[in-house]
């Protein structure tokens, strides 16, 4: 019997082209790409002619044909692309999961029309451990974030607050606040700090640190957890994408193994 289910992508950046070359190319059995959509149809259209299946370019609302929805567009297309898919009854795997922690109203959503939203590590680790802590009690999270300069250019935080970051030389905090505020300044940034929220003791207990540091080469999220059952710190180093600063190259790795999850066989982790 065919049990293959269909994707749907939004966006074809930094996460959704390397997304969608793997689904093209069968990286994940079960799994085919049926549709993406994007801004600009004409280069969608000339990167998609080597694809051995080219998808459909549709616009937002009918990637809800799909019975997966990846998002990985701008923030600011969140509800646009979240809300038919859920709507009807799709699951949603997200990107910027910064935007859900305005809307979690589309959990009710989800919930009354039988779709999931199933958010992705990213460019983070350790979310099992974090799960599983808060299950128990979990007095403190803190995520301290470190990016070269240029993978925080132009974050509507800095614009709002008048802050340069032209010339730096030494390691600046840009900002310091919890997790709700730093997905509202920096949305293109640290989606991170909206994943370990939701696994752990929310938005508004989450605290943030973010730190424009010309030292390093790599984008640095270190996570503290005090909690009952345990102690832990983690911290991870991901190289920038060559398409965009802001984004790790392990993202769109970790959504690809996140949709390997829906329709494995086996799967590790909780």
């Amino acid at each position: 019997m065919d049990v293959t289910r269909s994707v749907a992508i939004a966006g074809l950046g930094a996460i959704g082209l390397p997304l969608a070359r793997a689904l093209d190319q069968g990286a994940v059995p079960g799994l085919r790409l049926v549709a993406i959509a994007v801004r600009d149809a004409a280069k969608a259209r000339a990167v998609l002619a080597g694809f051995a299946t080219p998808p459909a370019i549709v616009d937002l609302a009918a990637l809800a044909a799909a019975d997966i929805v990846v998002e990985a567009a701008p923030a600011a297309l969140f509800a646009a692309i979240a809300t038919p898919a859920l709507a009807a009854g799709r699951i949603l795997v997200p990107a910027s999961v910064g935007a859900l922690l305005g809307r979690m109203e589309l959990v009710e959503l989800a919930r009354a029309h039988g779709g999931r939203i199933v958010v992705p590590t990213g460019a983070l680790l350790g979310l099992d451990a974090v799960r599983a802590a808060a299950e128990d009690g979990v007095s403190r999270i803190t995520l301290e974030t470190r990016k070269p300069p240029g993978g925080l250019e132009g974050a509507p935080y800095l614009l709002a607050n008048g802050i340069s970051l032209a010339g730096l030389t030494e390691a600046k905090r840009v900002f310091v606040g919890n997790a709700r505020q730093a997905a509202e300044g920096f949305p293109a940034n640290v989606n991170v700090g909206a994943a370990l929220a939701l696994a752990g003791i929310g938005a508004e207990r989450t605290q943030v640190e973010i730190w424009a540091d010309p030292a390093v080469a790599r984008n640095t999220h270190t996570v503290r957890v005090e909690a009952e059952a345990a102690r832990f710190v983690m911290t991870i180093e991901n190289v920038p994408s060559a398409e965009n600063p802001r984004t790790g190259r392990i993202t769109a790795l970790s959504v690809l193994a996140c949709l390997r999850g829906l329709v494995a066989p086996l799967k590790v982790g909780t």
